[in-house]
């Protein structure tokens, strides 16, 4: 049988069970990658889907993917279009049997996967998908998704209890794939975006790829064990170390949970465990949250009244309020120093996020959507669910049992950033 798997986020070797199940299922693989054009689209919110600094991370990620493929005799096939025509086009071409990929569950990634698996059952080609992005299997939850808790400590409590994380996944050893054409990747030209350069005042110099990921976390587990005091030092602005930056990779899968958890025990056999290891697992356990909530409401999250029946009072629209924001320039020096590093970096602390986007919704008064797909277009590390997630939950119609999550700013920037060493960072023009 010949399969093709569809890599999506899930870009990656190690731990990843669509993959590991295409190759024991079938005589020959043929791993793609789609383009999907609609991820470059301009949203009604006049913000890009995709900016430069994930298009680039995605680029190289995608290479340091072909280059893992191709140590195991496979390689890699890009395409550029809609996956609803691509994908049916390979199966055509290459007389595909079966298509493997990762299960989507937000409701844009949804109806993709629906269009590419109505044009395959006309071709009588199987699809499979495979949940492959949550520490815990949606099939080990104690409840079912229509009825996971509305409240993150309820279901964090009731998980911890009942259900077990399951094991990594080996790599394969080797990939058999028929003759395609020769690897290239298209450039942010081609998807109208202007190349970047990252500000050297970045705390990381992120480079896509799983080969990345597993250096970094080589890095902060073992080589530096950062890990040791994470829960004290994660609400940090400054410097690689403060938190794990796991993020990136983790959004677009280039290193799963399930794999950072099994070198956290790994950790913790060989040092110790302590209240900073469990915090890890517990920020992860937050993703794993988001991502169960957006397959229980949907498109929901994408509401302005977001999961709740009624929508908070905002201001009308005003774009000269909302660039200001963007820029750095609302004269709250905290809000314009974290904005500023998003704008020149592609990447925020979780700290500045929560400030910035209370700042929106609560100060300013904005529809909280505009921030959310601000943060879509810019953010290094967008996931989707997280994403909407958190900002539905700043903006008071998300997860949240206080429905009012208001930061005082002043306070907050004399809490973590009391010597303005942040703010004198980025608020100072480059040298």
């Amino acid at each position: 049988m010949k399969s093709i798997v569809w890599f999506k986020t899930d870009l990656r070797i190690q731990d990843n069970e669509t993959l590991i199940k295409a190759v024991a299922k079938s005589d020959c693989i043929l791993p793609v990658y789609c383009f999907d054009e609609a991820h470059f689209a301009t949203t009604s919110f006049g913000f890009k889907k995709t900016g430069s600094y994930r298009a680039k991370f995605l680029l190289e990620s995608l290479k340091d993917l072909q280059k893992e493929l191709k140590k195991l005799g496979g390689d890699l096939l890009v395409v550029i279009g809609k996956p609803e025509i691509e994908i049916p086009k390979l199966v055509r071409q290459y007389k595909i049997s079966k298509v493997f990929a990762k299960r989507e569950v937000a409701s844009e990634e949804k109806t993709t996967e629906d269009l590419v698996q109505n044009e395959l059952f006309k071709l009588k080609c199987e699809f499979e998908t495979i949940s492959t992005s949550t520490l815990y299997h949606a099939e080990d939850l104690p409840f079912g998704i229509k009825d996971i808790p509305d409240i993150f400590t309820v279901f964090r409590k009731k998980i911890e209890k009942d259900a077990i994380i399951r094991p990594a996944f080996q790599a394969p050893t080797s990939i058999k794939s028929p003759e395609m054409p020769a690897f290239k990747l298209p450039n942010l030209s081609d998807f109208d975006l202007k190349p970047v350069k990252i500000d050297s005042r970045a705390a990381v110099l992120f480079k896509g790829g799983e080969s990345e990921a597993l250096k970094r976390l080589n890095y902060y587990f073992f080589k530096e064990k950062h890990i040791a005091t994470y829960k004290e030092t994660r609400n940090g602005m400054v410097g690689d170390s403060y938190s794990s930056k796991f993020s990136p990779w983790l959004a677009l899968g280039c290193i799963s949970p399930r794999l950072i958890y099994s070198e956290l025990k790994k950790y913790e056999e060989q040092f110790s465990a302590n209240d900073s290891t469990y915090w890890l697992i517990f920020e992860l356990l937050w993703r794993d949250y988001f991502r169960f909530v957006m397959k229980k409401y949907n498109h929901q999250l994408f509401l302005k009244s977001g999961i709740k029946s009624q929508e908070k009072p905002t201001t009308p629209s005003s774009p000269k309020i909302l660039q200001k924001w963007i820029n750095g320039e609302t004269g709250v020096d905290f809000v314009d120093a974290n904005m500023i590093e998003l704008k020149e970096s592609g990447y925020m602390s979780n700290r500045g996020r929560q400030n910035v986007a209370s700042y929106l919704c609560n100060d300013l008064k904005l529809d909280w959507r505009y921030g959310a797909a601000y943060f879509e277009q810019q953010l290094i590390d967008y996931d989707v669910c997280s994403n909407w997630g958190n900002w539905a939950y700043l903006a008071g119609v998300g997860n949240d049992p206080r429905g009012n999550r208001y930061f005082n700013i002043e306070k907050q920037a004399k809490d973590y950033d009391k010597d303005n060493i942040y703010r004198d960072l980025w608020l100072n023009k480059k040298s």
